[in-house]
C-alpha cells in the first residue's frame, strides 16, 4: 500500500469541448482557486491555450493564421496572477486543432512549424512570470500513434531548450471499455499485454523529454483499474517518468454527458492509485465537477465529502 494519496493538481477547461461553460470572471475564478488550495491543490494545468477557433489569449499567430477570435480577456495573464495570488504553479497546455484523420507531410510540418512558434510566443509572452511552471502537451493518444509521439518529443525538445528545468506533462487515455460509446461495436474490456507493449514502445521514446504521465482513469472499469496502474506505474519507473493519475471527476456511467461522479466512485480510483504506488493525483477537473462554485450542486458536495477524507487522512499521519 502507498502513501494516502490526494489531489495535487486539477485542469482547467476553460476553453471547453464539451462541457457547458460556467460564464465566471476573475472574482469567479479568484474563489475557485481559494477553494482548490482549501482542497490541498498546488497546481493548476491549463489544458489547451485554444481550441479550434477559440482561445484563452490574443496569439497574434492564432488570430492571424488560424482566423480565431480576439479573446476579451488575457486568460493565461489571469490564471498566472491567480496562481501567484494563491502560491500555486502554472502548466501552459497547447493548441488543439482537432483535425481528423491522416496528415500529409506537408501538413505535419505546417502544423510544426505553427506549434513552435506558439510555443516560443508563449514562452516570450508569460515564461517570466513567476507562477509559469511547466508545459502540458494537449494531444491525447491511447496507444503507440507514431506521428503523435514523434510530436510529443519534438515539442518536449523545443520546450526543454527554451525553459530548462521546467517539467513537461501529457495525459493520454486507454482504450477501454468506457473509451467508446456503450453501443460501439468497439466496446470492448482493456487488453493489458497490448496495452502494456504499445506504452512500454511509446515510453521508451518520450523518456527524458516527457516528465510527467497522468493516465486517465476513467476508460477501464472499477475491476480493471487496480491491475492497469500497476503497470502504467511499473512502465513509467523503467524510463524515469513521474506517474500521476488523472483521477477524472466526471461520472462516464452516466446516459449523459457528465454530471459530477459519485463520491464512492473517485475514492476507488484514489485508492487504486494509491495501490499501485502512485502518490499524486490530477484531476479532471475541479471547477465544474469538485467545486463548491460549480453550477453543478452536487459538484460542492463531492467536495465536502472530499474534504472530509483529506481530514481523515490527515489524522492519522
Amino acid at each position: 500500500m502507498g502513501k494516502p494519496i490526494r489531489f495535487k493538481a486539477t485542469f482547467l477547461d476553460e476553453i471547453s469541448e464539451d462541457i457547458p461553460h460556467q460564464n465566471w470572471g476573475k472574482a469567479e475564478w479568484d474563489a475557485d482557486f481559494a477553494a482548490m488550495k482549501a482542497a490541498g491543490i498546488d497546481t493548476v494545468v491549463m489544458i489547451r491555450c485554444g481550441l479550434r477557433k477559440f482561445i484563452t489569449y490574443p496569439s497574434e499567430i492564432l488570430i492571424g493564421e488560424e482566423k480565431c477570435h480576439r479573446p476579451p480577456v488575457d486568460l493565461v495573464d489571469m490564471f498566472l496572477d491567480l496562481a501567484e495570488k494563491h502560491d500555486m504553479k502554472f502548466f501552459f497546455g497547447t493548441y488543439a486543432r482537432k483535425q481528423n484523420g491522416a496528415h500529409t507531410p506537408e501538413e505535419i510540418e505546417h502544423n510544426w512549424d505553427q506549434e513552435k512558434r506558439l510555443i516560443e510566443e508563449a514562452w516570450a509572452w508569460y515564461g517570466h512570470r513567476k507562477a509559469f511552471a511547466g508545459w502540458y502537451l494537449t494531444k491525447e493518444i491511447a496507444e503507440n500513434k507514431p506521428e503523435i509521439v514523434a510530436e510529443f518529443c519534438r515539442y518536449g525538445r523545443l520546450c526543454k531548450s527554451l525553459s530548462p528545468g521546467l517539467p513537461i506533462m501529457i495525459s493520454p487515455g486507454m482504450r477501454g471499455r468506457k473509451a467508446w460509446l456503450p453501443d460501439d461495436p468497439k466496446a470492448r474490456d482493456l487488453d493489458f499485454a497490448i496495452h502494456e507493449k504499445a506504452w512500454d514502445e511509446v515510453m521508451s521514446q518520450i523518456s527524458g523529454l516527457v516528465d510527467i504521465i497522468a493516465f486517465q482513469d476513467g476508460h477501464v472499469s472499477f475491476e480493471e483499474l487496480p491491475e492497469v496502474l500497476k503497470i502504467n506505474k511499473r512502465l513509467a519507473d523503467k524510463y524515469g517518468i513521474e506517474t500521476w493519475t488523472n483521477c477524472e471527476s466526471f461520472d462516464r456511467d452516466m446516459p449523459f454527458r457528465f454530471p459530477p461522479i459519485k463520491w464512492e466512485k473517485l475514492l476507488l480510483k484514489l485508492k487504486a492509485a494509491e495501490a499501485a504506488g502512485i502518490e499524486n493525483a490530477l484531476t479532471f477537473e475541479f471547477s465544474h465537477f469538485m467545486s463548491p462554485n460549480s453550477f453543478w450542486k452536487s459538484a460542492g458536495h463531492l467536495y465536502n465529502r472530499y474534504m472530509e477524507y483529506l481530514a481523515e487522512i490527515n489524522d492519522k499521519i
